[in-house]
């Protein structure tokens, strides 16, 4: 709440610079903040009697998007990038889809490796295990193991997240 829409008995009033002036009544905090051409801004509307300072509240409100701003820029959005892998799939395509997990992993993205289940493939589910073990040690040097290895369904599924440099 600003200004006039502040009709509280009595506040404790903060100055611009932090200062305590103490507890007044709500009317001679308006007349303190209109004499200085600043607004009258309550800070803690729950405490006894509410807190109110004196501020530049469009300056405050520039303030707090600009840092709000900052914040958003410094903030790193970490991607999930899936692998798809089979069981039965070829020693070179493994490689390559092993190659590819690592690049993600480089770049700060979280992988998703899954082994894909087609048909009668899902009774030999072993093998799409041994699948996920390999691709993970194949990887140790650029993540760990976030979620272990669990069957979704038809798929079976690993998370791995970037090691911290």
């Amino acid at each position: 709440m600003i200004n006039d829409a502040i009709r509280d008995k009595e506040v404790r009033l903060v100055g611009p610079t932090g200062e305590q002036l103490g507890i007044v009544s709500g009317a001679e905090a308006q007349r303190i903040a209109d004499e200085k051409n600043l607004d009258l801004v309550k800070i803690a509307p729950q405490a006894k009697p509410p807190v109110c300072k004196i501020m530049d509240y469009g300056k405050h409100k520039f303030d707090l998007a600009k840092r709000e701003k900052e914040n958003r820029k410094n903030q790193k959005v970490v991607a999930i990038k899936e692998v798809r892998l089979s069981p039965n799939i070829d020693e070179h395509d493994f490689n390559t889809k092993l190659k590819a997990g690592i690049k993600f992993l480089k770049n700060g993205d979280k992988v998703k490796v899954t082994v894909r289940f087609r048909g009668r493939e899902i009774t030999h589910s072993s093998l799409g295990r041994e699948m996920l073990v390999k691709y993970k040690e194949g990887a140790a040097e650029y993540g760990d193991v976030d979620k272990g290895i669990k069957m979704e369904g038809r798929n079976m599924a690993m998370f791995i997240t970037p090691k911290k440099k």
